[in-house]
């Protein structure tokens, strides 16, 4: 499927909303041998957290505060972070093709790493806590560019 351009999708824009989740959250890598004791451990964590399993690790986001109670158990992991997660709240089809590439692009230009996750319904970023206030601030123009666009 073809890339969407942009100006096709300020509607789409235009329409989004940010989400600022108000924790810091670290990315955590596991070994795949702890898959059974992380699925155990982190089964009563609140909201807003994600983990995933492939061959290699096992894959963690999380607040911080829980990160620094759940450590010790995990002596061979890898982790990084202070994280902000900012949602786009917005529930996009899942044929849409692009939408993240403007995102990533616009901040990539600024300088802004980020590690962005999907659910099936929402698409979200991390980016370093000191890069929050610049990511928010990029993102918040273009949708308002879309916005005035669109009228």
């Amino acid at each position: 499927m073809k890339h969407m351009p942009l100006k096709e999708m300020m509607p789409i824009f235009a329409s989004t909303k940010l989400k600022l989740r108000k924790y810091e959250y670290m990315i955590v890598s596991l070994p795949i041998e702890y898959k059974e004791r992380a699925l155990d451990s982190f089964k009563n964590l609140s909201a807003f957290n994600s983990i995933t399993i492939d061959t290699d690790e096992v894959s963690i986001i999380l607040r911080s505060s829980d990160w620094r109670h759940l450590r010790k158990e995990f002596p061979l992991q890898i982790s990084e972070g202070p994280y902000r997660i900012i949602t786009f709240d917005i529930v996009l089809d899942l044929n849409l093709v692009g939408f993240l590439s403007v995102i990533t692009a616009l901040l990539a230009d600024a300088g802004i790493s980020v590690f962005a996750i999907s659910t099936y319904l929402r698409d979200h970023i991390l980016v370093k806590s000191g890069d929050v206030d610049g990511a928010m601030r990029l993102l918040n123009e273009l949708i308002e560019k879309c916005k005035s666009t669109n009228l």
